[in-house]
C-alpha cells in the first residue's frame, strides 16, 4: 500500500460522516491485503533461504576444491529461470551488477539518521475522501 492510500484511510476513518458499515468493508480489505503481503513475505523469505543455502554451499565446495562447487548456485537459479542463456544476458547481467553496487554504495553514504523523539505526523485532517 501506497503512502497516499494510507493518508486517505486515515482521512476517510477520521470523517464523521462514514458509517459503520463503512469501517468494516475497510477492515475487511486492510486484512486481506496483510494476510496478501504475509504469504508474498514468506515466499520472497523461501527464495532468499534457498538463495542463501546455495550460496553458502557454492563457497563451502569452492573451498574444499570441489570438481564444480557452482552446482548448487547453477540448480537454484535454474529453478527459477534466472540462469543466463547468451553471451550478451551475461554481459546484461554484470553491468546490472555493477550498476547496482555503485548504486548501493552512493545509498549508503547518503543515509540519513532519523531524529530521535516523538515522530511527527506529515498528513493531517480530512481533505482527502474516500467514495462510500
Amino acid at each position: 500500500m501506497t503512502r497516499s492510500e494510507f493518508d486517505d484511510i486515515r482521512a476517510f476513518l477520521a470523517d464523521e460522516a462514514t458509517h459503520a458499515g463503512d469501517l468494516l468493508r475497510v477492515a475487511r480489505t486492510l486484512i486481506d491485503d496483510l494476510e496478501h503481503a504475509r504469504m508474498r513475505e514468506a515466499i520472497l523469505r523461501t527464495y532468499y533461504l534457498r538463495l542463501l543455502t546455495a550460496a553458502r554451499a557454492t563457497v563451502a565446495a569452492d573451498s574444499v576444491g570441489a570438481p564444480d562447487p557452482l552446482t548448487f548456485l547453477k540448480h537454484e537459479l535454474a529453478e527459477h529461470g534466472q540462469l543466463p542463456e547468451d553471451g550478451a544476458a551475461v554481459q546484461r547481467i554484470l553491468s546490472d551488477a555493477r550498476a547496482a553496487e555503485a548504486l548501493l554504495a552512493c545509498l549508503e553514504e547518503n543515509v540519513q539518521r532519523r531524529p530521535k523523539g516523538m515522530r511527527l505526523r506529515r498528513c493531517v485532517g480530512t481533505g482527502r475522501r474516500l467514495s462510500h
